[in-house]
């Protein structure tokens, strides 16, 4: 029996991503401690016990008195739970929960889960980044990566020395996300973006196509499912315009999205972000449905282009717009095939037991 804490940066983290290894751990006899902000799908675990810390964390802020506190709160909680081993996913968890552990002589096996919004800050910013990530992760005893042009970079910037792996993203649970009817499209043809709303995910593209395809296509739907950041607060008064425009539908954050999927033809995900692994993109495919998306790192790894999907240049949105129409042409017995094949690329290559197996290998 061992004392694991797993940490990351947001509930919904731990809930949709790692609930899965946690429940295998905990099966073993291990005693589990979760560090992250406290949310509601955490209430949902609870047919697993452990511990709960819930820390301050600014996910995308980069103020250093803020980040010193947080610093100073895990080795506050290293020093009262005493685990044997720490999980450190997302960037802020990755860097300050890692310094804390070399501080309190914690081994710590790392998840570079995406290098986010950095690779989009300057040079000063993104120098003084990595160096905070190689002092983090020189003591790691292991670094996974989610996608081969991140580990590519940090290899190259020397960041880190020790052992790594390459997994496939957080994986994707084939059972829960089950591959779903095909739905008709003699009425609607229906495309949803899922995932915060953020400029840097590509909304705006999505936005934009869906005005130029409405021109052309009336029977087609643009849903916008999931939470609007903090800082973008300004899209509230933008979705209400575009929906009296009859543009888009925006649906909010929603608990549950099989629903959403399940009466979807495609999935569009414009993203331009510094992805790990786009689980929104797995958890469609694995349900049957195709993928339209960007040749962004973390994007371009999950379709078969042309075969499970499609793959666009980001940021443009006229190749977007021509891969959405190209799609809308195809008849639905090839729509539904497309759907078919992400399926078996998912069960083949990103099913999450593959990504629990490296996660226990490495813990025992």
């Amino acid at each position: 029996m061992k004392k694991i804490a797993i940490v990351a940066n947001h509930a919904d983290d731990i809930y949709c991503f790692r609930k899965e290894l946690i429940e295998k751990l905990y099966l073993e006899k291990n005693e589990i401690i979760i560090s992250c902000p406290y949310g509601e799908k955490l209430d949902l675990m609870n047919n697993i016990k452990f511990k709960l810390d819930n820390p301050i964390i600014d996910r995308r802020g980069i103020n250093p008195l803020k980040d010193f506190k947080l610093l100073l709160h895990y080795i506050k909680f290293l020093n009262k739970y005493k685990p044997d081993i720490v999980l450190a996913y997302t960037i802020k968890p990755n860097v300050y929960a890692s310094i804390a552990c070399r501080f309190c002589k914690v081994e710590y096996i790392n998840n570079i889960t995406g290098l986010g919004s950095i690779l989009n800050k300057g040079k000063l910013l993104q120098n003084l980044i990595y160096k905070l990530l190689k002092l983090a992760l020189k003591e790691s005893k292991c670094v996974f990566f989610q996608n081969e042009t991140n580990m590519k970079l940090i290899l190259n910037k020397k960041i880190i020395s020790g052992d790594y792996q390459l997994i496939p993203g957080s994986g994707v649970n084939i059972n829960k996300f089950s591959l779903q009817e095909y739905p008709p499209n003699d009425e609607k043809i229906v495309f949803n973006y899922f995932g915060r709303v953020l400029k840097e995910k590509g909304i705006d593209d999505y936005i934009e196509a869906a005005k130029e395809i409405k021109k052309k296509y009336k029977n087609t739907e643009f849903n916008i499912i999931g939470f609007i950041e903090p800082t973008e607060k300004h899209y509230i008064d933008d979705f209400k315009k575009l929906e009296d425009d009859g543009i888009i539908i925006y649906r909010g954050e929603q608990k549950d999205v099989i629903p959403y999927i399940k009466r979807s033809h495609a999935i569009i995900h414009p993203s331009k972000y510094g992805e790990g692994m786009s689980n929104v993109l797995l958890e469609n495919a694995s349900s049957g449905r195709p993928i339209i998306t960007t040749n962004n790192p973390g994007c371009f790894e999950t379709v078969n282009n042309g075969y499970t999907g499609y793959i666009y240049e980001k940021g443009n949105v006229k190749d977007l717009v021509n891969k959405i129409e190209k799609f809308i042409k195809l008849s639905y017995e090839q729509k539904k095939n497309m759907g078919l094949a992400g399926r078996e690329k998912m069960i083949k290559q990103f099913n999450r037991n593959i990504v629990i197996e490296k996660y226990l290998e490495k813990i025992n």
